[in-house]
């Protein structure tokens, strides 16, 4: 069974950094290209950042330079280190497969505050 756990959110001030991980179980995280996504309030989910199969990573425009994602195969955890945060990126963070359809499961993600 699927199952997806995130955490390392927080409130953090404007500049600051967070490392956020996902603990997957259920299939291997090293088969999937797998990704990180946000949802602000008000706004739909946005995908922020992926690492395929073989390792490759993208990201989108506003976080290229500032955020990383990685993973940990002998762990099956992914991770997103998020440095010099702005106002913008407060959001609920959650990680899933890149291949996500409607309707399939989520973890219950992790907030990210950036307040001054």
């Amino acid at each position: 069974q699927v199952q997806l756990v995130e955490s390392g959110g927080g409130l953090v001030q404007p500049g600051g950094s967070l490392r956020l991980s996902c603990a997957a179980s259920g299939f291997y995280i090293s088969a999937n290209g797998m990704a990180w996504y946000r949802q602000a309030p008000g706004n739909h989910r946005e995908l922020v950042a992926i690492i395929s199969s073989s390792g490759d990573t993208t990201y989108i425009g506003s976080v290229k330079g500032r955020f990383a994602i990685s993973r940990d195969i002998a762990r099956n955890t992914l991770y997103l280190q998020t440095n010099n945060l702005n106002l913008e990126d407060t959001a609920v963070y959650y990680c899933n497969k890149v291949s996500v359809r409607p309707g399939n499961y989520w973890g219950q993600g992790t907030q990210v505050t950036v307040s001054p």
